[in-house]
C-alpha cells in the first residue's frame, strides 16, 4: 500500500470518530503539513465521501451522504458490530434478523483472518437460547420513534395482560428496550399519570394526534420508571424483600424485569418485586437462594410461615 492511500486510511479513521478536526489536529496526528491534509480532504471528497467544513474551528468532519460509503473500522469495533448482529439475528424486532444476517456475512467476508478466528471462537463456544417472547414489530417501532421526536400524540389500541384491548392515548416519551421487550414510557392522557406498555401489544392509530408539549421527566430516572412499571406495578401483590446480599451479587440472579434493587449498604439491598399470586411470589423469592426478610406485605410472610409449617412436617 503506497504513503498516500495508507494515510488516506488514517485520516478516514479519524474522521469517523464523530468529533470535528482542526487542519493542525489532522496534520499532526499524519505527521504532514495542513496543505497536504486538504489535498487528501480533496481526495476522500473525489471518492465519494461527504468531508464538510466546520466553520470557527477551521476544521472538517465526516458528514452525511446520499449512500453510505466504505466504513473503516479498527479491530474492536469490528468484532463489536459482528457481535451485536449475531445478537439482532435473534431477533426481538420482526422481519430484521434475515437483514443481520446477511450484513454479518458480509462483514465476516471481509475480516482478517486474526479476527475472523476470535469471532469464530465467540460463535463456537456460544449457543443462543429462544427469546420465548414475541417480538416487536418494526414499523410499530419506528412509527414510536418518530412520535417521540416530533412530540406527536399517540392514539393505540393495547392488549393488557390479562387480554383485555382498549384504547390508549398517550404522549411519548422514551422507548426502552430490556433485551427481551421492547417497552414505550408516556404520559397517559386520560389516566393523568405515566404508564408503561408493551410495544408489541399496542397496534397504533392512524394518523397520530396532535402535538403537545413536553412534560418534565418521570421523578425517577427512564429506566428506572419503566423497571417499576414492568415489574411491580402492574400485579396484585407488591413485596418489598431485604436480601442479605450486594446489589451486585444480587443482580447476578435477578433481571431488570423481575424486580427492582436498591442498594441499603454493603452487605444487603431491598428487591421491589410482584407477582398476581402469593404462591408465585414466595417462590420467585425462595428459589433466588439468596438469605432473605420479608419487610412487607404481611400476607407474604403469613404464606411463607405456612409453607415453611407445610415443609416442616413433610420432612418428618
Amino acid at each position: 500500500m503506497s504513503n498516500t492511500a495508507g494515510r488516506l486510511l488514517r485520516l478516514l479513521s479519524l474522521l469517523q470518530t464523530s468529533r470535528a478536526w482542526s487542519g493542525g489536529e489532522l496534520a499532526a496526528r499524519l505527521d504532514v503539513d495542513v496543505r497536504t491534509v486538504r489535498r487528501d480532504i480533496e481526495k476522500l471528497r473525489d471518492l465519494g465521501y461527504p468531508v464538510d467544513a466546520v466553520p470557527g474551528v477551521a476544521g472538517y468532519r465526516l458528514g452525511a451522504g446520499a449512500q453510505l460509503p466504505p466504513l473503516l473500522l479498527d479491530d474492536d469495533e469490528a468484532i463489536a458490530v459482528a457481535l451485536g448482529l449475531s445478537v439482532a439475528a435473534a431477533g426481538t424486532i420482526t422481519g430484521i434478523e434475515e437483514s443481520s444476517r446477511r450484513a454479518l456475512g458480509k462483514l465476516e467476508q471481509v475480516l482478517p483472518s486474526r479476527l475472523r478466528h476470535r469471532l469464530t471462537t465467540v460463535h463456537g463456544a456460544t449457543v443462543t437460547l429462544p427469546a420465548g417472547t414475541t417480538p416487536a414489530d418494526p414499523a410499530v417501532v419506528t412509527a414510536i420513534a418518530t412520535a417521540v421526536r416530533d412530540r406527536l400524540r399517540l392514539r393505540f389500541d393495547y392488549t393488557t395482560h390479562d387480554g383485555i384491548v382498549g384504547r390508549r392515548e398517550t404522549d411519548p416519551h422514551k422507548l426502552v428496550h430490556t433485551g427481551r421487550h421492547w417497552y414505550l414510557l408516556g404520559w397517559d392522557t386520560d389516566r393523568d399519570a405515566w404508564r408503561t406498555y408493551r410495544v408489541d401489544r399496542l397496534v397504533p392509530r392512524i394518523p397520530t394526534g396532535p402535538r403537545f408539549t413536553a412534560r418534565e421527566a418521570p421523578d425517577v430516572d427512564t429506566a428506572g420508571r419503566v423497571a417499576h412499571g414492568i415489574t411491580t406495578a402492574p400485579y396484585r401483590y407488591r413485596a418489598r424483600v431485604l436480601l442479605y446480599a450486594t446489589s451486585t451479587q444480587a443482580a447476578e440472579r435477578i433481571s431488570p424485569t423481575s424486580g427492582i434493587l436498591e442498594t441499603v449498604d454493603e452487605r444487603t439491598c431491598v428487591l421491589v418485586t410482584g407477582a398476581h399470586d402469593l404462591a408465585e411470589l414466595a417462590a420467585h423469592i425462595v428459589l433466588l437462594g439468596i438469605p432473605f426478610r420479608v419487610l412487607e406485605p404481611p400476607t407474604l410472610v403469613e404464606h411463607l410461615t405456612a409453607l415453611a409449617e407445610r415443609i416442616t412436617a413433610a420432612l418428618g
